[in-house]
């Protein structure tokens, strides 16, 4: 295992970060990554790493949703490969503060702060660790923005440490995707196959693919006449995107003048955050002979 240059490298990338699933990587745009170890470290051997995007080297990171525990992938362009986690008590939020009584994660108990540097092959069976974090930083669904910690781990619990410090800085989180939903007052009764058509709107803040799902109840001479539909736009942000639905009864009544109730729920994925939102509408229709 190849020991490198103890002063700390900023990582750089021209390009945006990529922004995956909350459990997922993302990318970081700048950042630094450094740790050494006593003679007798385990994890280190005793060795002074650092790391660099300059150096063709890659990091990400993974913060959970409510923000309790992140985890940061280092990928050496020599072949190294780190993970740091860090992790709040239990039902916590990771803040800035000092974290004593840490304990090897993801096994520390509910009450405690969690830690573990490991890679290369190696890793703590137990560890007692603290660690600081001075700034930290998140966006929507566990976008992490900014993280500068430093940390000490002694594996097996023993006199030897290693003690590192990771800073991270990404960009702002883009924004969430935002949807939506208008049904018309009016719509129409088919008198030649008893169907009921409805029409509307749905606007969004970004491009996306936005499905309703709906059901229409009627009732006529104590009658019930329902019937569901499901319908998908292509919505572009800038202007509200017209949708239309004809909507089958369910048996033999057909849908008649009069009013309807017409409860939708529009649902799309946001393309950046890969998280699906919702918005629900009851509205009431007034349907006319067609």
């Amino acid at each position: 295992m190849a020991k490198r240059a103890a002063a700390l490298v900023v990582f750089s990338a021209a390009a945006a970060v990529a922004v995956a699933a909350p459990a997922g990587a993302q990318g970081v745009a700048t950042g630094t990554l450094a740790f050494s170890g006593d003679a007798g470290d385990y994890i280190t051997g005793g060795g002074t790493y650092a790391y660099s995007i300059a150096a063709n080297d890659r990091l990400s990171v993974t913060a959970d949703e409510a923000g309790n525990h992140i985890s940061v992938g280092l990928t050496g362009a020599n072949g190294d490969w780190w993970s740091l986690n860090l992790a709040a008590p239990q039902g916590q939020t990771l803040a800035a503060g000092t974290y004593t009584d840490a304990h090897r994660y993801p096994f520390q108990a509910p009450q405690q702060p969690g830690l573990d540097l490991s890679g290369n092959g190696r890793g703590c069976n137990q560890s007692t660790d603290s660690f600081v974090v001075q700034n930290i930083l998140f966006g929507p669904h566990g976008y992490v923005q900014t993280l500068d910690a430093t940390f000490e781990q002694h594996c097996e619990n023993g006199a030897t440490a290693a003690r590192g410090e990771i800073h991270l800085a990404n960009p702002a989180p883009p924004a969430e995707l935002g949807i939506g939903l208008k049904v018309a007052t009016a719509g129409t009764a088919s008198t030649l196959d008893g169907k009921a058509g409805l029409n509307g709107t749905v606007e969004c803040t970004a491009p996306a693919t936005v499905t309703l799902n709906g059901s229409v109840t009627q009732v006529k001479h104590n009658v019930i006449i329902r019937g569901t539909y499901s319908v998908q736009v292509a919505c572009t942000p800038g202007a509200p995107v017209p949708w239309k639905a004809s909507v089958d009864p369910v048996g033999t009544t057909p849908y008649q003048k009069g009013q309807a109730e017409v409860v939708t729920q529009a649902t799309a994925l946001d393309p950046v955050y890969n998280t699906n939102l919702s918005v629900d509408d009851t509205t009431v229709v007034t349907l006319k002979k067609a």
